[in-house]
């Protein structure tokens, strides 16, 4: 702790007194924070819900089809769109169900490709060019980004939409390029201009959209 935050180091009554209001005002941050995230993430699944549905309908009837997920980000939304890919590849049961296995990818997965696109043609096409080798017809693009105006990810929503994928955009604020530019089927705009509590609401609503797809029927 001390190593972390050195004013909370015992010096003396007034040293101590600092430490414990410190370490008060941490507690009530943290609650805070946490109140602030759950009321979001609530809202964000009020106001969604129906959306998420049709989201789920459109990725259960291309995962029937024999599509592939891709899912794509920067930063923070990169480690997103990893956990995502890895939620729906992931072999689950319930109540006795089984869950099979879908596939899924994460465009940020493969430090070799990811950085050689960057360094011999632009990092504004990393994503684009993998879906253009890889995406098919019917496929699912999920792009996430907390401010919806990343180029190499608007970037990865075009190339989607020009082989046909079905694309779905995860963004904050107001929803930036992605919104203005429309460029996703099925688009998850939160409310809010904290990267952090975008972020956060943004995975809750991707496990709820696998969720989803996994009650949809297996067969159509």
């Amino acid at each position: 702790m001390s190593g972390i935050y050195p004013f909370l180091t015992p010096a003396g009554d007034a040293a101590r007194d600092a430490r414990e209001s410190a370490a008060r005002e941490l507690v009530r941050s943290t609650a805070a924070k946490a109140v602030e995230s759950l009321e979001l993430r609530l809202r964000v699944l009020g106001t969604l819900g129906p959306a998420l549905a049709a989201c789920a309908a459109a990725m259960a009837t291309a995962f029937r089809a024999g599509g592939t997920l891709f899912a794509f980000g920067n930063g923070g939304s990169s480690t997103d769109a990893q956990a995502v890919a890895q939620v729906f590849r992931t072999p689950d049961r319930d109540g006795g169900r089984p869950w099979p296995a879908l596939p899924a990818i994460s465009l940020t997965g493969d430090a070799a490709l990811l950085t050689a696109l960057a360094n011999d043609v632009a990092f504004d096409v990393v994503f684009a060019r993998q879906l253009a080798a890889l995406g098919r017809p019917g496929d699912v693009a999920m792009a996430l980004s907390t401010s919806g105006g990343a180029v190499n990810v608007l970037r990865g929503l075009e190339q989607a939409r020009r082989t046909g994928m079905v694309t779905v955009g995860f963004a904050g604020s107001g929803g930036g390029r992605m919104a203005e530019e429309r460029l996703a089927d099925h688009l998850f705009v939160v409310p809010s201009s904290s990267v952090h509590r975008v972020q956060e609401a943004q995975t809750t609503a991707c496990h709820v959209l696998r969720e989803l797809v996994r009650a949809e029927p297996a067969e159509a």
